[in-house]
């Protein structure tokens, strides 16, 4: 058995690969590339729990990176469980083959109550003042006090939202490091964010990409070398690329003016409300799940949705088992963007009456996607004088707004979900072991991984085990 780290650097595609990844080019120069055909969502969540299960979302169950509890009535986004994602997982399998094989999840999403050996994922603390306390939840609990000892509090401001860059990112690497010298674990699967910030803010060739992209290819190599110094394999591998936007489409407006979607009011402000709306879309980048009570109106709800502009195409379930997308948690309908396009979460119908959470970051209580969350509104005069006056208040003990944030998505460049109709757009898998240049299927991806960890001679149980 073999050690590997998997390190998922999101965002990686080919076109964004130049001048300003030199490592990334050499590594490619000396042991090549796979194109990964991406899955229809092409979102984290889902492709994650794809890579990891080797099914589609029809089978483990993860439709996206939030969907609508019918139970509860409730959309409900970045939910962590691992119990969510229905199927074996890799290192399930893997310890099948080998009892002594151990796993350690760093920041890959489903990261609580999962059956690996260790995991850290990002956990604010909550305060039923509103104080929103940055940390991180771990398995074992003692490595939460022990790596933000050494590494200091897990920069979650930076992990996501206006402020988000590299800092987060370093932070998981080196974290995976303090991991990888402590417990040897076999497998280390790492998630290094950064490139899903700057390009949605400004597409994949924006002005400012080439010094992120430089950033993150320096923290890269770093850590691969580490890595190999050790005699641990490396994969590095993405989950979609993400291609230049222009447009969103408010999607639950269209649908609220067609009297699908049902409101109500409070203090002033409009709240939709799932449980009584007749349709209403789960947003999520360039995908949207529609939810449509009434069966006999599928079919209405489908017409209607089509003739919106920038909607390439509406899946019924016939549709979605196509693409293997037909679980009990989709929608009735799965709206595809047209290039160029996104699907916004809006479903005021004026700025004046919009839910106090849309200002702010919020990404459990909108509900659905909102990469809005990236920028300050650039109606705010004096923004940094704004936010010193809610930290003030927070200093002295008073109940404050971080309402910083556009109610708009105009000024995103950048988008993902749609399968990527340009192969310079498709994730990529790149491995320091020999290995075919060929097109890879995400359901391969398991598989191959498994591959790294065993050598040929153990390779026998793998299909037995899979």
């Amino acid at each position: 058995m073999n050690r590997l780290a998997v390190i998922n650097l999101v965002g990686l595609s080919e076109r964004i690969l130049g001048d300003s990844t030199p490592f990334l080019n050499s590594w490619i120069r000396r042991f090549g590339k796979r194109k990964i055909t991406p899955i229809l969502p092409a979102l984290t969540c889902s492709t994650q729990s794809t890579y990891l299960t080797g099914s589609h979302p029809s089978n483990h169950g993860v439709v996206g990176n939030g969907w609508y509890f019918r139970d509860v009535s409730q959309v409900q986004f970045w939910r962590q469980s691992n119990s969510l994602v229905q199927g074996e997982k890799l290192w399930e399998t893997a310890r099948k083959i080998d009892q002594s094989f151990t796993c350690a999840n760093l920041f890959w999403w489903f990261n609580m109550y999962s059956t690996v050996d260790y995991s850290i994922t990002p956990r604010p603390i909550y305060r039923a003042d509103g104080l929103k306390i940055a940390d991180i939840y771990t398995e074992p609990a003692f490595l939460r006090e022990s790596l933000q000892n050494q590494l200091g509090r897990f920069p979650l401001f930076k992990f996501w939202g206006p402020g988000a860059d590299i800092q987060s990112s370093q932070w998981i690497a080196d974290a995976s490091r303090r991991l990888e010298e402590q417990f040897e674990p076999t497998l280390s699967l790492i998630y290094l964010p950064h490139l899903d910030y700057c390009l949605q803010k400004e597409g994949p060739l924006g002005e400012g990409v080439p010094a992120e992209l430089k950033k993150i290819d320096q923290t890269l190599q770093r850590l691969v070398d580490f890595f190999s110094s050790r005699e641990v394999r490396v994969v590095i591998l993405s989950e979609y690329g993400i291609s230049d936007v222009q447009s969103p489409v408010p999607l639950n407006r269209f649908l609220r003016e067609k009297g699908f979607l049902k409101v109500r009011e409070e203090c002033g402000e409009d709240h939709w409300d799932a449980g009584v709306s007749d349709a209403f879309a789960v947003c999520d980048h360039q995908i949207a799940h529609i939810y449509v009570k009434n069966p006999e109106h599928i079919s209405r709800v489908r017409k209607q949705v089509e003739t919106l502009p920038g909607v390439d195409g509406v899946l019924d379930r016939v549709g979605q088992a196509t693409y293997g997308l037909n679980h009990s948690r989709s929608g009735e309908l799965v709206a595809i963007a047209a290039p160029g396009h996104w699907f916004s979460y809006e479903f005021w119908l004026d700025d004046r009456r919009a839910p106090d959470f849309a200002r702010t970051v919020d990404i459990h209580r909108k509900p659905g996607y909102d990469p809005a969350e990236l920028f300050m509104d650039d109606g705010i005069r004096f923004p940094r004088l704004k936010v010193a006056k809610n930290l003030l208040k927070r200093h002295l003990g008073f109940r404050y707004l971080m309402d910083l944030i556009p109610l708009h998505g105009r000024n995103v460049k950048g988008s993902h979900g749609r399968s990527a109709a340009d192969p310079l757009d498709f994730p990529l898998f790149l491995s320091d072991q020999p290995f075919e240049n060929l097109d890879l299927h995400p359901l391969q991806v398991k598989q191959l991984l498994l591959e790294h960890l065993f050598d040929p001679k153990e390779r026998d149980p793998i299909h037995e085990a899979c």
